[in-house]
């Protein structure tokens, strides 16, 4: 069948197109010069118009194209159109059937994912999409045209779903998974702590993304989440014990971890791990030579004689060397040297020892070639610190030879020697699942470990246990952003927060929590408290009033209650507390460093120290060029890890805190702490 234009109306109408003809599944749209071949499965609709005269048929293509045929006899174009338009109409119905199918058979898919009682990650739904995408090209009709037939439409718009909003609909298939699993082993979060989980903590035990950080405040429970996520893994059959791999930073953080496990799971077969203790096991498989930790890594007092001997062997021989440390300390640090054979001097060894042993420490967990470190350096203190390296390089050459005299590695060699044999494909990794506590106090060196570790098995799931706001060793190499910036750096997947601390009182968490989000840089989470507290539980007093403070506390605080005295600096322990084992027999009084509290817990916290100056805190933002250039960089926040180091003795405590400060030079923080509520007391 054909439908031509009238020889006026051709005239007229000055179109290229002035002839339509019915093709078996399609129309042939023609002039004398043009051509147009429209198949059915490409038409979306097909307007009849009429003009003044002659008629008018318009086809309507994808991407907002129109093909128009005017200047036909009007009674003409009305019947070709009601004759196209049965068989267009047709031939639609037949193929939404065929639609229909491959939309039910899609979804039927999606819908065997949903009853196979997994986490969908995003990994997955990612997949779905790409499923649902290559389903659509397989269809006979166009996509915009679906929503017209009752047997597509409903299949269609949930496959609109998973394509428009694929979150919000994996959203909701975790969230009736999780609910389910949550009902069905309710007596498994009950019993796998000493008290039942709430219910943020057991939703991030059951999450399945491939890579989840666990964002925990201070007194949240993130051991008990922990533990229990290595519960569920066996209990849910996910994995055997030896496909589970625990993390901790320190020996003795792994062993408390290996004691929660016995305790609570009733098993030997899991055991928690330093990351030097694995950088061990997959050199010991994955190379002929075991080798052995150089006891000078445990003994920190011989390092650093090693250190100062060296260095005053190299002052000594050389007055080139001598004068650059002279400068050095003295320009620098600012420090008051004597005159002289200064290096001779024991007061001075025994100040710089310590700096001598974190700066060649920092020097070997870079792990590069003295020009590699150099070249890495900012360029604003490249040429100084190329000059530092040239000091510090009779150092570090002693530090090594003393590891070869005896053939043992140190920590830093450790782990590099480890990412060189996973490179190599030398160790075959063992782990499924990969559980890290504290997780904000890793350093790149460590987070390099961990990506070879998961190169090497794609579906190997990293669940870490951290609190941005504890951040507080960057000075050791800990890099904040590699938990701030967690995803960019292990992977697409989820984050989840603990809501809940079961420390301190709600007094004490409004303001912690308030001071230490003034920093944006710091990661938003909430932290409520399940005991009220009063406007005291949080105070500022003058540092004149600690005697007075521990008077007072001797006639209530139970002989079973501890008091944790806290200050930035050792060497500000209060010398009254000499006298305190007599003074105030009843009470149990410890002291410790800010540093040092991490991980305590105390009924009462006093925190000394408010005050400006070198020994203040915050501590003056004064970096050596050798930190500089080795650290991470510093936040642009003012004392922002200061902040986190004060939140963290503000947390140490269940019941009260009091803050000591200078009156005369009293620390900025001070005023910070008044803005935000904190009350002035002039006696305890």
């Amino acid at each position: 069948m054909e439908l031509k234009a009238t020889s006026l109306g051709k005239r007229l109408a000055q179109h290229p197109y002035d002839s339509v003809q019915l093709l078996n599944a399609g129309v042939k749209v023609s002039g004398e010069r043009h051509e147009y071949l429209i198949p059915f499965n490409q038409l979306l609709a097909i307007h009849c118009k009429r003009g003044l005269v002659w008629g008018e048929l318009e086809f309507v293509l994808p991407e907002e194209k129109v093909v128009r045929l005017h200047g036909t006899e009007w009674a003409q174009t009305q019947r070709f159109y009601q004759h196209l338009s049965g068989r267009w109409q047709q031939w639609s119905e037949e193929m939404s059937d065929v639609a229909a199918q491959v939309l039910q058979e899609v979804l039927a898919d999606i819908a065997h994912s949903h009853e196979q009682k997994q986490w969908l990650t995003r990994a997955q739904t990612t997949g779905m999409q790409a499923r649902i995408r290559q389903a659509l090209t397989a269809l006979p009709l166009p996509v915009a045209r679906l929503e017209a037939f009752e047997n597509c439409r409903e299949l269609w718009r949930q496959c609109q779903g998973w394509l428009t909003d694929i979150e919000q609909s994996r959203l909701a298939h975790n969230q009736a998974w999780t609910d389910a699993m949550l009902s069905e082993y309710a007596d498994f979060f009950s019993q796998v702590e000493s008290s039942p989980l709430n219910p943020a903590q057991a939703r991030a035990v059951v999450n399945g993304e491939t890579s989840l950080l666990v964002l925990a405040g201070a007194g949240s429970g993130k051991t008990s989440v922990l533990v229990a996520r290595a519960g569920w893994l066996l209990a849910r059959g996910e994995a055997s014990p030896d496909q589970i791999l625990l993390l901790a930073f320190g020996r003795q953080a792994a062993q408390e971890m290996d004691e929660r496990i016995q305790a609570r799971l009733h098993t030997q077969d899991i055991s928690a791990k330093t990351f030097h203790a694995l950088a061990l096991q997959i050199i010991q498989q994955g190379s002929k030579k075991v080798p052995t930790i150089s006891r000078l890594e445990n003994d920190a007092q011989a390092r650093q004689a090693l250190f100062i001997e060296a260095w005053r062997q190299q002052c000594n021989e050389k007055k080139a060397q001598a004068k650059g440390w002279r400068q050095w300390l003295e320009e620098e640090l600012a420090w008051t040297l004597p005159e002289g054979n200064f290096w001779q001097d024991e007061a001075l060894a025994r100040r710089l020892g310590s700096r001598l042993d974190r700066w060649v420490s920092l020097m070997r967990m870079h792990g590069g070639t003295q020009a590699e470190m150099i070249d890495g350096a900012p360029e604003a203190i490249r040429s100084l610190f190329s000059k530092r390296v040239k000091l510090m390089a009779p150092l570090l050459k002693a530090w090594k030879t003393a590891l070869k005299a005896e053939n043992s590695v140190d920590f830093s060699g450790l782990i590099h020697q480890a990412i060189a044999i996973l490179e190599k494909g030398r160790f075959v990794s063992p782990w499924k699942h990969i559980l890290v506590d504290e997780f904000q106090d890793i350093s790149p060196q460590r987070a390099a470990l961990l990506k070879a570790l998961r190169d090497q098995n794609k579906h190997t799931s990293l669940f870490a246990v951290g609190d941005d706001w504890q951040a507080i060793y960057r000075f050791s190499g800990a890099q904040l952003s590699l938990t701030t910036a967690f995803h960019d750096n292990f992977g697409e997947g989820d984050r989840s927060d603990l809501d809940t601390t079961y420390r301190f009182n709600s007094r004490i968490g409004e303001i912690a929590n308030r001071f230490i989000q003034q920093n944006p840089g710091q990661l938003k989470k909430p932290l409520n408290s399940l005991r009220a507290g009063d406007k005291k539980a949080v105070t500022l007093l003058p540092d004149g009033q600690l005697e007075p403070l521990l008077d007072k506390l001797s006639g209530y605080v139970k002989p079973d209650e501890r008091i944790l005295l806290l200050a930035r600096y050792h060497h500000l322990k209060p010398a009254l507390l000499e006298k305190a084992a007599t003074r105030w027999p009843k009470l149990q009084l410890d002291f410790m460093t800010i540093h040092a509290s991490k991980g305590q817990q105390a009924d009462y916290v006093i925190i000394l120290g408010l005050q400006e100056g070198s020994d203040g805190f915050p501590a003056p933002a004064r970096e050596s060029i050798m930190e500089q250039a080795l650290l991470p960089e510093p936040e642009a926040f003012p004392d922002a890890e200061e902040r986190r180091l004060l939140y963290v003795a503000l947390t140490r405590a269940r019941h009260r805190v009091w803050l000591l400060f200078n009156q005369e030079a009293p620390s900025r923080f001070v005023a910070i702490l008044k803005a935000v509520d904190v009350p002035v007391a002039k006696k305890p």
